[in-house]
């Protein structure tokens, strides 16, 4: 099969997986009761304050004009119900992100040098996870961190192999920076391909540590990292549209000095993401359904995100997806300084740390839905080491059954379908899953 069929299958699937049952419920869902407000004020004009950059929210504003919405809803409550259907224009964006996500992936394997079978799995892995589902069905901003995070990576793996490197470059950095304007943590993806360029460069400078290798060590180093003077161009853009569309009074105010709309521009950016960070530390509250990093690769602890009657929605992944991408990486690092020569096995390696490990040092509360981004290299890793393998075809053929049996299981708890008791005991396996 064709890389064209598989494609067109990718999305076909992305689809049918992302817009079936799309806008149910009709109903205030989890965090919709933040980002809805944050999205309503860039019509209002009332300044808001999230701890998060603006980025995501001004997208599905601006997404959401293009079909007439307009903010006659308060998002005051989970439950609360929605009066017409305008509310499903602010759900969109994100669904029609998880459906392109599996694209990025199945062409992120096939730059990896692996072969169409696993690029194709690892596309399935991604369209049948129940949690990445759960995330982009609602107005939610992780699927658009991960849909630039890895288009980033993307080019970052065709840069090293094209001739017209510099334009990849730049792609690398515009996605990238789309990333951070997301959420923070997507400085992974500028972290990432840095960590491998410095790495590179040095060990090639070491080689033969001469005064003119160094010069040279140095003016690459230098020429990779400048590219991401666009990442900050866009981030610092992002935050000056924000405070464009947002002149008047509201109750982000009470995070910023009086008379801040009277400043420079760029002081206000400054300040602005110096509140975040201190908010962001601020943070202390405990939640029933927070978790630990290390609790999250083994998904031990779902979160309860919606109610009503004997429907409800769990943000909780595919087991099938998750518990055996665990077990890939757990294996992976245990023959990691075997394959420490293999560029693409160590670079997958740092990937998954480099967006697991800050979350040792974060105070606040945190949640499942922290631990996607390295979910995802989680399923790069377990394609990887499946397609290295002799039976690679059984091997595949099983896991992408399995995940989609299970998938189609655990639905209506992703779905918000309405399950008897006994249904729903079935699929609450452990006592942390209630």
């Amino acid at each position: 099969m064709g890389h064209k069929w598989i494609i067109i299958i990718i999305l076909i699937a992305g689809i049918a997986v992302h817009f079936t049952f799309f806008g149910y419920p009709g109903e205030t869902v989890f965090d919709e009761v933040h980002f809805g407000k944050f999205v309503s004020g860039y019509y209002t004009g009332e300044y808001y304050f999230d701890i998060h950059p603006p980025l995501g929210k001004l997208m599905i504003a601006g997404f959401a004009k293009l079909f007439d919405f307009s903010p006659e809803y308060s998002f005051t409550n989970i439950g609360d119900q929605f009066p017409d259907n305008k509310y499903m224009a602010l759900r969109l964006l994100p669904a029609l992100a998880g459906t392109l996500l599996p694209l990025i992936i199945f062409l992120l394997v096939l730059e990896l040098g692996l072969s169409r079978l696993a690029a194709f799995a690892g596309a399935l892995f991604v369209i049948f996870d129940n949690a990445l589902l759960t995330q982009s069905r609602l107005i939610l901003l992780d699927p658009f961190l991960l849909l630039f995070g890895f288009t980033s990576l993307l080019f970052y793996f065709k840069s090293r192999r094209s001739p017209s490197a510099i334009r990849h470059r730049l792609f690398i950095a515009i996605f990238a920076g789309l990333a951070i304007s997301i959420k923070w943590t997507g400085l992974s993806f500028i972290a990432l391909p840095l960590l491998v360029e410095i790495y590179n460069q040095s060990k090639e400078y070491l080689t033969n540590p001469t005064h003119a290798r160094f010069i040279r060590y140095v003016s690459n180093l230098v020429k990779f990292a400048s590219f991401f003077l666009v990442s900050l161009a866009i981030y610092f853009s992002i935050f000056a549209l924000h405070f464009v569309f947002l002149p008047n009074p509201g109750p982000g105010d009470a995070f910023m000095k009086p008379g801040f709309r009277e400043n420079n521009i760029v002081k206000n950016i400054l300040y602005l993401n110096i509140e975040m960070y201190k908010s962001n530390q601020r943070l202390t509250a405990t939640h029933p359904y927070g978790s630990s990093w290390y609790e999250w690769p083994f998904m031990s602890k779902p979160v309860f995100y919606w109610v009503k009657d004997t429907a409800r929605i769990y943000l909780l992944g595919n087991p099938v997806v998750w518990w055996t991408s665990a077990i890939a990486v757990i294996y992976f690092m245990s023959s990691f300084f075997r394959n420490k020569q293999n560029y693409n096995y160590w670079l997958l390696a740092i990937g998954y740390w480099l967006n697991l490990l800050p979350f040792i040092g974060i105070k606040r509360v945190m949640f499942l839905y922290h631990y996607l981004t390295a979910l995802i290299f989680a399923i790069l890793i377990l394609v990887y080491l499946i397609d290295k393998t002799k039976n690679r075809q059984k091997i595949f053929a099983g896991l992408i059954i399995a995940s989609i049996v299970t998938f189609v299981f655990f639905a209506p708890l992703s779905y918000g379908l309405p399950l008897s008791q006994g249904a729903y005991n079935a699929r609450v396996w452990f006592a942390g899953w209630r």
